[in-house]
């Protein structure tokens, strides 16, 4: 009432205007929050809905017709994501260390804990102790099990004389520096670790990797029953963060995975675990992975000492379900940092890193590039088209600067990877593809062919050299996107021609085609590669099967049998 008198309205507010209600929403949008605004806009909106059981006789107009009170107020119904993503610095480093760890070091881990696990249940007997010891000190292949030196004592490996205990079969008083006997055995032992007749822990073959400093040496230097329990952890660690990484999974559905979980989904691996977020059904739902996250799945399920769950606690010391996700992230990290000057492992940078970033930071790569394969370092098999099926908060995609540069360099390395290959491919005479798409595409392969003999004949290249053409396909501007029915070769800067774009509106700043409105059959950018026909193929099958049953509907039928013409004209193209 305030605002209608400062500028003249009516007092009664059913003689103001739909234009008047808007000014005023406006004003309070400029000295309030959204959230604010939205009482205002309700209280609008409900002085017009209950305008009959009102005495006064309520609003004749709503404002804003057909328009919802979050949307009059600007104020969006899901709140703007506020997580933030992981930097490639490092996502990179993390992704790739953990998936050492999975496919390099769990081999070690596994067979040591093994080992240990006989050399505890080996009884320990006392009578014929000395003439083992001394059976064992003459057999030369025999070594002795070194461990880390502990601070008080001076640096380097020492005897682990209690691993050597249990590997010998005799108690640890076996070696006390109090007898004589004991004090003649180690003196035994240090001659022989003069002698170099060692080995780090209950390993002696441990996998060699590259240090940091340039050697080449095993990537634990002591991996004891100590240090073994650490690494069991780490590895547990090592394979949740690869889970939740490449998984897109929620913090409490990575916990509820159990250990028979791993099923096929449609035709591919997948992982089922209970959807808790907003359900209070608590549904069982699937997720679709890569191999080596059912990798990671596999073996976090034997580690894990709970009788269901994968990630639980690991190792006799850490019974049952228990330990924090974020402090296995921060453990993981930290170790990695710590130890990296023996496991060779690259450095991760200090900063924030938690579950929920895992599924933001996936999110955000799939819903720029999906389809594209993004490099890690090692190449995980259409990870980024999986994780795309596994649904998100759209808000979960949006851009982050940090990681800009990085992929537009990575998806133009892939790309062009790929029109090296088809490149290859119709260099040994292979067929690359159908349609007029197909034929520029060979005739631009000639031209750099051509280029590359003359640049020969003139010796300005070595004769054998592939890389000459290689070199000159990159400067090359070759027009191609790849896809999974058919690549496409539109020009942006001359689309003549272009199925896609006749009689269409293309959004402002839009370069390039129209994804949803390919036509593969109709268009001369359309390339029908060999790897494409089965996929075409197999929908022409499906789609005679759905005609050959004559209970369908004269409308779908119609429609089936549209379909049904578009795919021939593909395959007439590849002449199937």
């Amino acid at each position: 009432m305030a605002f209608g008198a400062e500028r003249g309205l009516p007092p009664d507010l059913r003689g103001w205007d739909p234009e008047d209600f808007k000014a005023y929403i406006a004003h309070r949008q400029t000295i309030t929050e959204p959230g604010s605004v939205t009482n205002h806009v309700q209280l609008i909106k409900a002085l017009h809905q209950f305008r009959a059981a009102l005495t006064c006789g309520g609003l004749p107009h709503d404002p804003w017709p057909g328009i919802s009170t979050n949307a009059v107020a600007n104020q969006p119904i899901v709140p703007e994501l506020r997580t933030p993503v992981i930097p490639p610095e490092t996502w990179f480093p993390l992704i790739r260390n953990c998936w050492t760890y999975i496919d390099v070091f769990a081999p070690d881990i596994l067979r040591a804990a093994a080992h240990w696990d006989e050399l505890r249940s080996r009884p320990l007997t006392g009578p014929d102790a000395a003439r083992r010891f001394d059976t064992w000190l003459a057999d030369t292949a025999k070594t002795i099990p070194t461990r880390r030196a502990r601070p008080s004592e001076t640096p380097g490996p020492k005897i682990n004389i209690s691993l050597l205990a249990r590997i010998i079969g005799v108690r640890p008083d076996f070696f006390q520096n109090s007898t004589p006997h004991g004090r003649r055995r180690r003196k035994a032992l240090e001659r022989l670790v003069v002698n170099r007749r060692t080995h780090p822990g209950l390993l002696p073959d441990l996998t060699e990797v590259s240090r940091p400093d340039g050697s080449r040496r095993p990537w634990h230097d002591s991996l004891g029953p100590t240090e073994l329990q650490v690494e069991q952890v780490m590895l547990r660690n090592a394979c949740f963060v690869f889970t939740a990484a490449l998984s897109m999974m929620r913090e409490c559905e990575l916990r509820t995975i159990t250990k028979d979980a791993l099923v096929e989904h449609y035709g591919s691996p997948a992982v089922k675990s209970t959807k808790q977020k907003l359900d209070p059904g608590l549904p069982i739902k699937h997720w679709w992975i890569t191999p080596p996250v059912a990798r990671a799945i596999e073996l976090a399920g034997r580690l894990s000492q709970h009788d269901k769950l994968v990630f639980a606690s690991v190792g006799d010391r850490w019974a049952g379900d228990s330990f924090a996700s974020i402090a296995a992230i921060d453990d993981f990290i930290n170790h990695i940092n710590r130890w990296r000057h023996a496991s060779g492992l690259e450095e991760i940078p200090d900063g924030k890193v938690t579950p929920h970033m895992f599924r933001r930071t996936m999110a955000m790569l799939t819903g720029d590039f999906p389809g594209s394969e993004i490099a890690v370092g090692m190449q995980l098999k259409h990870v980024t088209t999986r994780a795309l099926a596994n649904r998100v908060t759209g808000s979960y995609m949006d851009n982050d600067p940090s990681w800009a540069r990085h992929l537009d360099t990575a998806i133009a390395d892939r790309r062009f990877d790929r029109l090296t290959e088809l490149f290859n491919a119709d260099t040994a005479g292979q067929h690359i593809g159908y349609g007029p798409g197909a034929d520029r595409i060979r005739e631009a392969f000639a031209a750099v062919r051509d280029q590359a003999e003359r640049l020969r004949a003139t010796g300005q290249a070595q004769r054998g050299d592939i890389r000459v053409e290689h070199n000159l396909l990159r400067r090359t501007r070759i027009s191609i996107r790849f896809g999974k029915l058919n690549h496409c070769t539109m020009n942006d800067n001359d689309p003549t021609g272009a199925k896609c774009i006749e009689d269409a509106i293309s959004p402002d700043g839009h370069r390039g085609p129209l994804l949803d409105r390919c036509q593969p059959g109709r268009c001369p950018n359309s390339v029908i590669a060999p790897e494409h026909i089965p996929i075409w193929i197999a929908e022409r099958s499906a789609l005679g099967r759905i005609l050959a049953d004559g209970k369908i509907a004269a409308n779908h039928r119609r429609r089936i049998e549209s379909e049904l013409q578009e795919v021939d004209r593909v395959l007439k193209r590849s002449n199937q």
